[in-house]
C-alpha cells in the first residue's frame, strides 16, 4: 500500500517527506517500546507510535522504515522532523489512536 493511500485511510496528514508519498509500504507495526520495534520488524515496514522523541526517528532510520505516523494527534517538534527529513523517512500524524490506526489499515489490506 503507497503511504498515499495510507494518508486516506486514517486521515493523516504529512509533517514531512511529501515527496515519498509513493513510497510502498507492505506492512505496519503499532508499538511505543522500540526495543519491540528492533526485535520484531520485517522489511518496508511502518512504525505507527504515541511516542515523539528522535529515538523513534533513530530506530526508523535503523530498521529501514520509510514512515512513521503519530497518533492521537501528536506532532513532534521541529529537530525531529529535520533528523526524518535527513534520514528520508515520511512523517505522517492522525488524530485516530493507534488501535483504531492499526485496525483501519489492516481493514484496508496492509498486514503486519
Amino acid at each position: 500500500m503507497k503511504l498515499r493511500e495510507i494518508m486516506d485511510v486514517i486521515d493523516a496528514k504529512v509533517l514531512c517527506g511529501e515527496d515519498l508519498l509513493d513510497t510502498e509500504v507492505l506492512s505496519a507495526y503499532g508499538c511505543d517500546l522500540m526495543s519491540d520495534v528492533l526485535a520484531f520488524v520485517e522489511h518496508q515496514c511502518m512504525l505507527i507510535t504515541g511516542l515523539i522523541n528522535p529515538q523513534v526517528v533513530r530506530t526508523a532510520e535503523m530498521m529501514d522504515m520509510k514512515a512513521i505516523v503519530f497518533v492521537r494527534g501528536k506532532e513532534p517538534e521541529a529537530e525531529v522532523i529535520e533528523l526524518a527529513k535527513e534520514s528520508g523517512i515520511a512523517v505522517l500524524s492522525t488524530q485516530l489512536p493507534m488501535y483504531i490506526s492499526c485496525g483501519k489499515l489492516y481493514e484496508a489490506g496492509l498486514k503486519w
